[in-house]
């Protein structure tokens, strides 16, 4: 496969699954232990995510279904198959407890979070950093400034995870729509717009 730019360009960035895949088996090998052990171990104990775990059995109905438009997708075998990069099965209360943690240097110092903060335009209107994105909306849409930025993290299902460190706002949550995961931005802007005016 041929590169599409020269690692460490400037304000280039191409999102790619693999990298948290080949993550997630570098931490297996340093560790010499399974991926879903050092999620166990790291951060799903330390910080009390009782309702959150790796999926890894096909036959576990838990997780509520994911769809495209009307459609429901039973796709337990693809489920299985994520890992490291995206395999993890949580409730909205877990993964409010877990971005506080992450962004409030319960999980690592908290100085780290300005080292994710390089910037590269991904898609529109992302940006991504190492590991986290910027969520901000172009001048076009918010000529006020009156809604602030966010950095975390998306995935396809349309769940999202992020925190307004001018606002001290954590968003969390999910539409589980694969058709239109930008449900959840539009979501979220709007309970951001709330929870400013109260």
């Amino acid at each position: 496969m041929p590169t599409l730019f020269i690692p460490g360009t400037k304000n280039k960035a191409n999102y790619s699954d693999a990298n948290f895949q080949l993550l997630g088996k570098i931490i297996e090998l340093i560790t010499n232990k399974s991926y879903d052990t050092n999620c166990d171990e790291l951060i799903i104990k330390p910080i009390n995510l009782s309702h959150t775990y790796l999926y890894k059995d096909a036959t576990d109905k838990t997780p509520k279904t994911l769809y495209y438009k009307e459609n429901e997708l039973d796709i337990p075998k693809a489920m299985t198959s994520f890992g490291a990069d995206g395999g993890i099965v949580s409730t909205s209360a877990d993964m409010l407890v877990f971005i506080q943690a992450f962004f409030t240097g319960l999980l690592f110092p908290k100085e780290y979070i300005d080292d994710l903060q390089e910037w590269n335009n991904i898609f529109f209107p992302m940006q991504s950093g190492i590991g986290i994105h910027l969520f901000k909306l172009p001048w076009i849409f918010n000529p006020t400034g009156a809604m602030p930025y966010f950095i975390g993290h998306s995935g396809l299902s349309g769940a999202l995870a992020y925190y307004s460190p001018k606002e001290n706002i954590f968003i969390v949550g999910t539409v589980n729509q694969v058709a239109s995961p930008d449900i959840s931005f539009r979501t979220m802007i709007k309970l951001a717009q709330i929870v400013m005016r109260k």
